[in-house]
């Protein structure tokens, strides 16, 4: 049998005039009760014990409870609160001791320091409650917290540590200065909710916390949307970020499991994964990254499986040591590279699609940075396909690179094998090579290059074998300067320009073609060859040998002798 007492200050039949004495009546009869409160502010700090349900006569907001400093209410047993506004200052605002406690359609106003403090061994719920400025702390406790507001937290809005287990659902955090929710060596689930205006990031998990995240809405953060760190775990799904620095973010070891969300407008990166970090990210996108849309680096080990990225700047990012594998996603529209790998990182890209983008995968640093890139699609990129530089190794297998200026590149000391793989329309060369850079191709196709099909210069190496190129406007292989190598069972087919231009030091092996063939001695050692720089004058496209300019000159009398040789090639040098 519930007792009901009856407050008001204004007095009446059995009314008590404050709370305070109204509990201790209660206590005094040691039994469950019922207090109904009447519409008012009461300065009192209420000690409530045994089983106590406190309830605003007048409906939610009539009743106020607090003093200007110091804690509202303090709760030892199953207490429940309707309809009240606790306020108080410089002090928990609200604190559950021993039981449970439960707040409904009830407001608390912290102005600094805690509004509700669920201690160890405790269990807190507040549903359809509006939290203001302070934050609300789990420390070793349960909490269920339903349909809440939480506001201009000057700290944390919510805070979930040392083991305690919270759940959080279709509520909204606005303006908390530093994190939405903080989860620390704890276990915290939000499901449903809004977060804005945070100062960290909105969420965050540490110190191996579980984080598990669904159906929420994230934006205007001014760092992380939602961070994992410190070895924490856990899993978000569907969920939207939008305008945070980073969209989701793992660093120190921490491993999420991401699927369905959308990353929109991020103003840094929109996957972001470092120092010893790993997680998966499944069937994500990633829109409008300002900087890196993905982006590992520094031992991070993300794998990305089914995302889409468009818009923005450089699609996904490796560097400094950071790793990946990264399959059947789609890199669309990006005015930057759509693969970077950088400086020691490692990357493994399978079945990827890149469409519309300035350039396909730029691979630049030493002998430990590398990327293997199979069944992928180069599609309209204004540069290169693939472009390599430094001392980096590239691995192509079953690559296809349609409509852009150079297919396959590679510069300076760094190499690329390719294998089983085509360049299709492209405007200048299939596959080059320049400076000291190595290309090794088996099953190469090039068809429709409206200059060369394969070209080296400079120190350059090739070793081109059972490689193919049909319709190239210039030549389909071309080799100059220092450059040398072997190019062995190979076809140079179609009608346009001529087979082959040989430097002298590499070797054609069983070349098939119809198409002219045109040797050059090797060049004797001696001094460099002059260089003249026209300027104002005409454009070349392809090589060009034994040129006689008349520049600046009034009169001119021209006179050519080429002789041509067509041949199925023997193996000698051209």
């Amino acid at each position: 049998m519930v007792a009901r007492y009856v407050v008001s200050p204004r007095g009446g039949r059995r009314a008590h005039p404050d709370i305070s004495s109204a509990l201790r009546a209660a206590a005094a009869r040691g039994r469950a009760a019922l207090i109904e409160i009447a519409p008012g502010r009461y300065e009192e700090t209420l000690t409530v014990r045994g089983e106590v349900r406190l309830v605003a006569a007048g409906g939610p907001g009539s009743v106020v409870v607090g003093r200007a400093r110091g804690a509202a209410l303090d709760a030892f047993g199953p207490v429940q609160v309707h309809g009240l506004v606790l306020a108080g200052r410089e002090a928990d605002v609200v604190g559950c001791h021993v039981g449970t406690l439960t707040l409904e359609h009830t407001e608390i106003r912290a102005h600094g320091g805690v509004a509700v403090h669920a201690r160890p061994g405790t269990s807190v719920t507040l549903r359809d409650s509006v939290v203001l400025h302070g934050r609300t702390l789990f420390s070793g406790s349960a909490g269920l917290v339903e349909r809440c507001r939480f506001t201009d937290a000057a700290d944390n809005a919510i805070a979930v540590i040392d083991g305690a287990r919270v759940s959080v659902r279709g509520s909204r955090i606005e303006g908390s200065r530093i994190h939405g929710v903080r989860v620390s060596d704890a276990h915290a689930e939000v499901l449903g909710c809004e977060l804005t205006g945070t100062g960290n990031a909105a969420l965050i998990a540490d110190a191996r916390a579980r984080l598990t995240v669904a159906d929420c809405a994230i934006t205007g953060v001014q760092a992380e949307g939602i961070m994992f760190t410190e070895q924490s775990r856990g899993s978000v799904d569907t969920t939207r970020v939008t305008d945070a620095q980073h969209g989701i973010a793992a660093a120190n070891g921490a491993d999420p499991l991401v699927r369905g969300c959308v990353l929109t407008d991020c103003r840094d990166t929109g996957i972001n994964v470092q120092s010893g970090a790993r997680g998966r990210f499944e069937d994500c996108e990633v829109l409008n990254a300002r900087n890196v849309s993905v982006f590992s680096t520094k031992g991070g080990a993300p794998e990305v499986h089914g995302c889409r990225v468009a818009g923005g700047n450089v699609g996904i990012g490796v560097t400094e040591g950071g790793r990946g594998r990264f399959t059947h996603t789609s890199v669309e529209d990006l005015p930057n590279a759509a693969l970077r790998v950088l400086d020691e990182g490692a990357a493994v890209f399978a079945h990827l699609r890149v469409e519309r983008c300035q350039a396909g995968l730029e691979v630049q640093g030493n002998g430990g940075t590398t990327a293997e890139v199979t069944d992928t699609v180069f599609r309209d990129f204004a540069l290169a396909a693939v472009a390599t530089g430094g001392r980096s190794r590239v691995t192509l297998k079953e690559v296809r690179a349609d409509r852009g200026t150079l297919g396959f590149g590679v510069c300076e000391e760094s190499q690329i094998r390719v294998v089983d793989s085509s360049v299709t329309a492209v405007s200048g060369c299939g596959a080059g090579a320049l400076g000291s850079g190595r290309l090794f191709a088996r099953n190469l196709t090039v068809t429709g290059s409206e200059a060369l099909g394969v070209y080296a210069t400079g120190s350059a190496y090739v070793d081109v074998a059972q490689s193919e190129f049909t319709e190239c406007a210039v030549a389909g292989a071309s080799f100059d300067g220092e450059a040398g190598g072997q190019l062995v069972d190979c076809a140079v087919n179609g009608s346009r320009g001529v087979a082959l231009v040989g430097n002298g030091r590499v070797d054609a092996v069983r070349l098939r073609t119809s198409l002219r063939v045109l040797r050059h001695p090797e060049k004797p050692a001696g001094p460099a060859p002059q260089v003249v720089n026209i300027f104002n004058g005409p454009v070349f496209n392809g090589p060009t040998r034994n040129l006689q300019v008349a520049y600046d000159n009034t009169h001119v009398v021209q006179h050519q002798n080429t002789t041509d040789t067509e041949t199925e090639g023997d193996g000698s040098r051209t």
